[in-house]
């Protein structure tokens, strides 16, 4: 189990970047248009490096649903491989089964 600060920590980079998406894609938006002034453009920039550095997509890790595990995570299920097979070996995800021999 993952330390519930680091969990915590990730929830709220998920919620910050929520909250800002759309001020940052606007942002960037401007930013990237090579056809506006270069003056408009910094001040853009100057915006964009103003928002919180945790409300960036980037910064948000990809961790397991039930153990909150930040490595060897399945993007598809959410969960980590270790929860994945636990879960497969006690009949709790249809249609997957441990095999042995």
């Amino acid at each position: 189990m993952a330390k519930k600060s680091a969990i915590e920590r990730n929830l709220k980079r998920i919620k910050l970047a929520k909250k800002y998406a759309n001020k940052r894609a606007k942002l960037k938006k401007i930013i990237n248009n090579k056809k506006i002034e270069l003056a408009e453009r910094f001040a853009a920039q100057l915006k964009l490096n103003k928002l919180p550095k945790n409300s960036s997509k980037i910064r948000v890790r990809n961790r397991c649903e039930i153990t909150g595990r930040p490595h060897g995570v399945y993007r598809k299920l959410k969960i980590s491989r270790i929860a994945l097979r636990e879960m497969a070996s006690d009949g709790k995800i249809p249609g997957i089964i441990k095999s042995s021999w």
